[in-house]
């Protein structure tokens, strides 16, 4: 298992208030039976809209394109409980989403592949997007362990609930890999199984 205790990168600044997973990922990509190929999908409304009228969107700038931490407002990923929007954001490189507050289900479906969702205050999160627009090579810290996140000489409180902090610093956010690392309790539980006893007869 692997644990989660640290994210470096550098950030993604995506300002707005409510973005909902329809916007991350729309509904007609989600036809697929594996999660393959998501991110060249991620807010592709969006950043058609972008391009439509004349500007670029975050995903799609330049600077921005090595990012593994993006930077969110309030309630980022409402709507839907789709767990192809943090996917298709985790696939496109992002490791760590710092933001004032984000949707419930998101939160957990993020946990999933390891990828951390950690809050900051509102100065804190318009403070780290401004920094990052003006200076896009900082280098920022999510530090899971020590609840901060820092970027430059900034450095402000991050929070994380416990049992998500616990899950990421010990590995216990992978189920696969923690299935495999107890499989002999696995085939216990399994051998114990009347319906899996049959079967296998």
């Amino acid at each position: 298992m692997t644990s989660i205790t640290r994210v470096e990168g550098r950030g993604l600044p995506l300002v707005g208030h409510n973005i909902d997973t329809d916007r991350i990922i729309p509904a007609r990509f989600l036809r697929t039976v594996s999660f393959d190929g998501l991110e060249a999908h991620v807010f592709a409304d969006d950043r058609a809209a972008a391009t439509a009228d004349g500007t670029v969107h975050p995903f799609d700038d330049a600077p921005y394109e090595t990012a593994s931490i993006l930077i969110v407002n309030e309630n980022f990923g409402c709507g839907s409980s789709r767990e192809h929007a943090p996917q298709a954001i985790y696939r496109r490189g992002i490791r760590a989403i710092v933001g004032e507050s984000f949707s419930e289900i998101f939160f957990g479906n993020s946990v999933m592949p390891g990828m951390p969702c950690v809050s900051v205050s509102a100065d804190h999160a318009a403070a780290l997007q401004a920094l990052v627009e003006r200076e896009p090579a900082t280098s920022i810290v999510v530090d899971i362990a020590a609840g901060t996140v820092t970027a430059g000489d900034l450095t402000v409180e991050a929070r994380l609930p416990a049992n998500a902090r616990e899950a990421l610093v010990t590995g216990a956010w992978d189920a696969t890999a923690l299935l495999l690392d107890r499989y002999d309790e696995v085939e216990r539980v399994a051998d114990a199984l009347p319906y899996i006893a049959a079967a296998s007869r």
